[in-house]
């Protein structure tokens, strides 16, 4: 079953649960699934899911500490959980151990070495490490592994 597929199913379960956020969340991530391939005209494969789920947890994120500094707690608490109905269709993230290893990896194939080689490390890492790993804390375990 796709990812895709299993999120359908989610959204039929949680209607007949009668859980509203959850459906909502759901038809959310589905209403974003759809103008995607109507958008490019194609169809989508689980990465590319992972991607788009990806997209949406980063924009909860930022929309929490935005609403944690306006003081609006209560906006928040919603985003938040929204953040974790989408993260149960992510795959589970490397540790940060992991990540710095496979940055170490990535700097020994590359031969980078300083400041000036992150956007070629960073694009190595994007192609190797997208779904399976958060981008900004392979930025920031790149960001150091250069800087030594």
């Amino acid at each position: 079953m796709s990812l895709k597929d299993r999120i359908t199913e989610d959204m039929k379960n949680a209607m007949r649960a009668k859980e509203a956020e959850r459906l909502g969340t759901i038809r959310l991530l589905l209403a974003a699934l759809k103008q995607k391939e109507v958008d490019e005209r194609v169809v989508l494969d689980d990465a590319m899911v992972i991607a788009i789920v990806d997209k949406l947890v980063k924009q909860r994120k930022d929309a929490i500490t935005q609403f944690t500094q306006g003081g609006r707690v209560d906006l928040a608490d919603k985003e938040a959980a929204e953040i974790v109905v989408l993260e149960a269709y992510l795959p589970v993230r490397l540790s940060a151990e992991a990540v710095a290893a496979e940055v170490a990896k990535l700097l020994a194939e590359l031969g980078a070495s300083g400041p000036g080689d992150m956007g070629k490390v960073m694009a190595a890492a994007k192609q190797k490490l997208a779904g399976v790993a958060d981008m900004g804390q392979v930025s920031v375990a790149v960001k150091a592994a250069l800087a030594r």
